[in-house]
C-alpha cells in the first residue's frame, strides 16, 4: 500500500506557505549547477518550471513531443487567468479567491494548496505582465478584468479570446531565453513513454523521437511531469488532438498513485456535435458569459424555430431563472447540468436538440455591436468558421462538452508523488480544484506550479541527493525500461489487423460519454465496465497499425495513446463506481437533491482516492487521503 503523506506544514492557512519557504531544505547556488532536472511538457507549467530552474542554476531537459513549445494546448486557453489583486476594488482579496475555489471544487480540493494558488496568484501577473504579455488595460491603462464562472467579483485578467496564447509565448520567449543561454537542452518531436526509478526514486525516462523514431534512454535527479489533462480518453473534447495521458499513465503503472480519475468538467459553451466525422469540439470561452444570455423557448413545440421569432416572453433564461444571485456566470458544472435538463425536457435547440441559446441582442443594444466586437470578435470569428453562422445575428447555439480533468497523478503539498524525485505540474496533478475548476484557473495553476512554487520545493528533495549521483543510462533498470517500450512497439506492429487505431478511440469515447459523462449511476458505470475490457482485448487482436518504428508513424503514435486510454478509461469508471456521491463534476444521479443539485457525502466520501496500480489483470487498490478542512466549514454549495 502506497505512504500518502500530504506534507501540509502547520500553523495558520495564511502563514503555511511563508513558513514552509523559511524552514524548507536548500540547496547552495554551487551546488545546483551539479543537479540535473528533467521537465517533460513545455506548456505553461512545463515551460515556466524549465525556464525558473534554469534561472536557479539547475542545468534541465526539457522534452515535448511538438515540434515547438508554442504549440502546447495552453495555447488554445481563450478567456482569461484569475488574481486577486482587486483592481477593481470590488471586495475581492485572496481569501476570496480562496474561498470560491474551494466552493467551485465542492469542498473537495486540499484547503492548504488552494490558498497557496491564492496567494500567489498575485505574483503571476506581475511576472508575465513584465515579460510583455499584452493584457488588456482600462482606458486610464491599468490591468482590466472581467468575471467568470463562480465568483462574485471582477478579477479575470485577460488578453482578448487569446489569453492562452499570450501567456505561452511569454513562458515561451523565457524557456528560450535559458535555452539560448545553454541551461536548458530542448527536445522537440520527442515523446516519452516510460519513467525509469531506481532504487524507488525516479531518475529518468525513456524517450521516443517521433521523426526518426530513435529510442533514447535520459537520466536526471528528479523528473517533472507538466503534460496536461487525460480528457481525450472521451474521443471528443475540446482538447488538441494530441493532447493524451501516456505520461502519467506509465508513471502510474510504474507505481505513482492516480488521484480522483472521475474527476472530469464538462464545459457548458462549447460547440454542439455535429457528426461522426468531427475529430474534436470547439470551446467558446466562458467569458462570453459575462454579456452573453443563455436561455431556451419556453415551450417545446417552440425548439425548431428561427430563435429571433421567438419572442421575450416565450424564452426561458434558466440559469438567472434558476440561480439568480450568480446567473449566467453560474460555475461550469452547474450550468453544464442545466442545460442537459433543458434538453431533456425537450427544450433543447438545434437539429439534434442538443443545444441552448447564448444570446447577444441585450449586449448589442446596450455596448452596439462595435462594442461587443472589441470584447469578443475573434471569438465570434471562429464560430462563423465552424458553423458559418452570424452570432451578431443570430443567438450561438452551445452545449456542454469535455473540458479540463481535475484528477491526475497524486502529489504532496511539494508537488511530489508518492514516488520520490517525480514531480507533477499543472493538470497533470490532482491537487488545487477539487471536483469541480472554476473558469480562468487553470492557467493561474499552471503558472503558480511553474513559477512560484516547484522552484522552492524541489530543492527539499535534492537537497537530500548527493550531487553528481544520478545513475548512468547504462544502470539495469534502464534497459528494462527500454526493452519494455521496445516489445510494446513490436506487439503493435506485429497484430496486423483491420481496423484503425481511430476506430477504437471513437468506440470508446461513446462508452465513455454513455456511461461516465456529464452524469453517471450505477447500471452505466456497470455496464461500461463490462464493454472497456471487452474493447481493450478487441484492440489488441484487431488493431491495424501500418508502417515500421524507424520513422515517423503517427499511427503507432496513436496506438500506445488509446491503448493507455483503453485503461485509464476502465479507472475512471471503477472510480465513479465507487465514490458513491455526486460532487462538483462527479455527478451520480442516485445521490441528488429534489431541485437536481450535487449532494455529497462527507462522511464517507471527504477524501482524495489515490488508486494503485497492482500488476497488469489484478484490480488496482483504492488509498484515501482525508480532507482535513481546518479553516473552511464543508457546506451545502450553493449558487441561488
Amino acid at each position: 500500500m502506497a505512504k500518502l503523506e500530504s506534507k501540509i506544514p502547520s500553523g495558520p492557512l495564511a502563514d503555511k506557505w511563508r513558513n514552509h519557504k523559511a524552514s524548507i531544505k536548500l540547496v547552495n547556488p554551487a551546488n545546483k549547477r551539479k543537479y540535473e532536472i528533467i521537465v517533460v511538457g513545455a506548456g505553461l507549467a512545463g515551460s515556466s518550471a524549465a525556464a525558473t530552474l534554469a534561472e536557479l542554476g539547475y542545468k534541465v531537459k526539457n522534452f515535448v513531443f511538438h515540434d515547438s513549445p508554442r504549440r502546447a494546448h495552453s495555447i488554445a486557453a481563450q478567456g482569461g487567468i484569475n488574481a486577486a489583486k482587486n483592481y477593481q476594488n470590488d471586495g475581492d482579496s485572496v481569501h476570496r479567491l480562496f474561498y470560491d475555489t474551494i466552493k467551485g471544487g465542492d469542498y473537495r480540493a486540499r484547503e492548504a494548496n488552494v490558498h497557496r494558488l491564492a496567494e500567489v496568484s498575485v505574483n503571476i501577473i506581475d511576472q508575465c505582465a513584465a515579460q510583455g504579455v499584452p493584457f488588456a488595460r482600462e482606458y486610464g491603462g491599468l490591468l482590466a478584468n472581467r468575471s467568470f464562472g463562480g465568483a462574485q467579483v471582477s478579477r479575470t485578467f485577460y488578453a482578448r479570446g487569446q489569453t492562452g496564447q499570450q501567456l505561452l509565448l511569454g513562458a515561451y520567449s523565457a524557456l528560450m531565453k535559458m535555452v539560448g543561454a545553454g541551461g536548458v537542452e530542448l527536445h522537440t518531436n520527442s515523446e516519452m513513454l516510460d519513467l525509469v526509478l531506481v532504487d524507488g526514486h525516479a531518475k529518468g525516462i525513456i524517450v521516443r523521437d517521433l521523426i526518426t523514431g530513435a529510442i533514447s534512454r535520459h537520466s536526471a535527479d528528479a523528473v517533472i511531469l507538466a503534460t496536461g489533462g487525460y480528457g481525450n480518453v472521451f474521443n471528443l473534447s475540446t482538447y488538441a488532438r494530441n493532447s493524451n495521458a501516456t505520461a502519467i499513465w506509465r508513471a502510474y503503472k510504474r507505481g505513482a498513485c492516480f488521484g480522483n480519475p472521475c474527476y472530469t468538467q464538462i464545459h457548458p459553451t462549447c460547440i454542439p456535435v455535429s457528426g461522426d466525422y468531427q475529430s474534436k469540439l470547439t470551446l467558446m470561452s466562458e467569458s462570453l458569459r459575462n454579456d452573453g444570455r443563455i436561455w431556451v423557448p419556453k415551450k417545446a413545440e417552440d425548439a425548431k424555430k428561427d430563435p429571433n421569432t421567438i419572442p421575450e416572453a416565450d424564452r426561458d433564461y434558466y440559469l438567472e431563472r434558476i440561480y439568480p444571485s450568480f446567473g449566467n456566470l453560474a460555475p461550469r458544472d452547474v450550468s453544464s447540468r442545466a442545460a442537459m435538463r433543458m434538453c431533456d425536457e425537450g427544450r433543447g435547440v438545434g437539429e439534434s436538440g442538443l443545444g441552448v441559446y447564448l444570446d447577444f441582442s441585450d449586449a448589442i443594444k446596450r455596448l452596439g455591436e462595435a462594442g461587443v466586437r472589441e470584447r469578443y470578435g475573434n471569438l465570434f470569428d471562429i464560430y462563423h468558421e465552424i458553423t458559418n453562422e452570424n452570432a451578431y445575428q443570430t443567438p450561438m447555439r452551445i452545449f456542454p462538452a469535455v473540458h479540463y480533468t481535475m484528477g491526475g497523478l497524486w502529489v504532496d503539498y511539494n508537488l511530489m508523488s508518492n514516488i520520490p524525485g517525480l514531480f507533477v505540474l499543472g493538470e497533470a496533478n490532482f491537487s488545487d480544484h477539487g471536483a469541480n475548476r472554476l473558469g480562468a484557473s487553470a492557467l493561474m495553476q499552471g503558472l503558480a506550479d511553474g513559477y512560484f512554487v516547484i522552484p522552492y520545493t524541489i530543492g527539499d528533495y535534492l537537497a537530500g541527493q548527493k550531487p553528481g549521483s544520478r545513475p548512468s543510462t547504462d544502470a539495469a533498470a534502464f534497459k528494462q525500461a527500454e526493452d519494455n517500450i521496445t516489445a510494446m512497439t513490436k506487439r503493435f506492429l506485429s497484430i496486423n489487423g483491420k481496423e484503425p487505431v481511430s476506430h477504437f478511440h471513437r468506440r470508446l469515447g461513446k462508452i465513455m460519454w454513455a456511461g461516465c459523462g456529464m452524469a453517471r449511476t450505477k447500471q452505466s458505470l456497470e455496464k461500461a465496465l463490462k464493454e472497456i475490457p471487452a474493447l481493450r482485448e478487441e484492440f489488441w487482436a484487431s488493431v491495424k497499425v501500418p508502417g515500421s518504428a524507424d520513422s515517423i508513424n503517427q499511427s503507432l503514435e496513436q496506438a500506445g495513446r488509446v491503448a493507455d486510454f483503453l485503461e485509464l478509461g476502465e479507472l475512471m469508471c471503477l472510480d465513479a463506481l465507487t465514490r458513491e456521491e455526486s460532487c462538483g463534476g462527479h455527478f451520480r444521479e442516485e445521490y441528488q437533491y429534489p431541485d437536481g443539485e450535487c449532494k455529497r457525502d462527507d462522511e464517507k466520501f471527504g477524501h482524495v482516492a489515490a488508486w494503485e496500480f497492482q500488476g497488469e489483470g489484478q484490480a488496482p487498490l483504492r488509498n484515501t487521503e482525508a480532507l482535513n478542512y481546518e479553516f473552511t466549514k464543508m457546506s451545502v454549495r450553493s449558487y441561488k
